[in-house]
């Protein structure tokens, strides 16, 4: 999939916009379903790691967002708002 494509396909995910998305493909991720066995947690380290600076937490909630939305094919709209992941962790299904 050309990089442009893989971009628009995840911004499917709510809360994702073109700097996140290029966030995802940075840490692999070409495709939503591919979320659906992440680590949110995971996700946020490695990025931090790659950056190599600390980045603000709410790129963890955003991950944490994205891998319900993935794993997930009914979704409580309420957890479609990645703010509201601050004090949850993710917990496949």
């Amino acid at each position: 999939m050309e990089k442009h494509n893989t971009i628009k396909e995840l911004q499917k995910i709510p809360g994702v916009g073109p700097r996140m998305a290029q966030d995802l493909v940075d840490l692999g991720y070409a495709h939503v379903e591919e979320l659906q066995q992440a680590d949110p947690e995971a996700m946020y380290n490695q990025l931090c790691m790659m950056r190599g600076a600390k980045i603000d937490r709410c790129v963890l909630y955003v991950f944490r967002c994205a891998v319900y939305f993935a794993s997930h094919t009914q979704h409580d709209p309420h957890l479609l708002k990645w703010w509201h992941w601050k004090d949850r962790t993710f917990s496949p299904r």
